[in-house]
């Protein structure tokens, strides 16, 4: 064997088990890691505007899942559930039933869903009502559109029209709910309220008021009238907007 042969078996043969060695001591990239760096930074620098709804459902399900890619499982999410506000008001026996949900991914979706409800709360109740409508119809929105059954609310008004207490007073079927005009008065005697809200939904999506509503409307305003409480509107929340009888001149 001349030199050259000597080096080229040297620089071939000789080295092949270092480089083995070293093969197997490096590890391969976790691309969904590089995946969900690149998500936080998006919606830290640019907000969630330019963000799909499955890529916001993708990163609260990382919080929970953290070593398996999570983006089929949040479109699947919200096909199933029908959209991403959907996915967070399911109740949590649905969501539990969904595959690849346990119960810290529920308990982080769920979580999601009732600090977007405090904060709304919240931001309706820092002014009056009347004075900060756009923060009522958003609450009222987040906490019913998506409810499956049908479910009646007051929001009990001070002299300043402040909202002394949000209640549901009624939860009924997927197209109906009792309301009895006098257990409304009871509350609003009780908690000295000046005026009311009264809000219900219609799981079916449409927020047009049917006759039963317009009727009952009118018996909870002659009621309350007797004892000068004020009913300043009805609304109704469908999961695509809203109807306000006071803007169809139905109050």
């Amino acid at each position: 064997m001349d030199l050259r042969e000597a080096q080229l078996d040297f620089s071939g043969e000789g080295r092949k088990p270092l480089e083995e060695l070293s093969a197997r001591k490096t590890k391969p990239k976790d691309h969904k890691l590089g995946h969900r760096a690149r998500l936080r930074e998006r919606l830290l620098a640019g907000g969630p505007e330019g963000m799909p709804d499955y890529e916001l459902l993708e990163l609260i399900l990382t919080l929970a899942i953290p070593r398996r890619d999570v983006k089929p499982l949040a479109k699947e999410l919200i096909g199933r559930f029908g959209s991403y506000a959907g996915v967070l008001s399911a109740d949590v026996d649905a969501l539990r039933a969904a595959p690849g949900l346990g119960d810290t991914a529920v308990a982080a979706i769920k979580s999601v869903q009732a600090s977007a409800l405090r904060l709304a709360k919240t931001q309706m109740q820092e002014k009056a009502v009347l004075s900060n409508w756009e923060a009522v119809q958003a609450y009222l929105q987040s906490t019913m559109a998506h409810l499956p059954r049908e479910q009646f609310r007051l929001l009990l008004l001070d002299r300043k029209n402040a909202v002394i207490a949000d209640e549901m007073l009624s939860e009924g079927t997927v197209d109906q709910t009792a309301v009895y005009p006098r257990e409304i008065l009871r509350r609003a005697l009780a908690l000295d309220a000046s005026a009311l809200i009264l809000v219900h939904n219609h799981p079916s999506g449409d927020p047009s008021p049917s006759q039963m509503d317009i009727t009952m409307t009118r018996e909870i305003i002659d009621v309350c009238r007797k004892v000068n409480v004020q009913v300043h509107d009805h609304i109704i929340v469908g999961k695509f907007g809203q109807t306000s009888f006071k803007q169809l001149g139905l109050l």
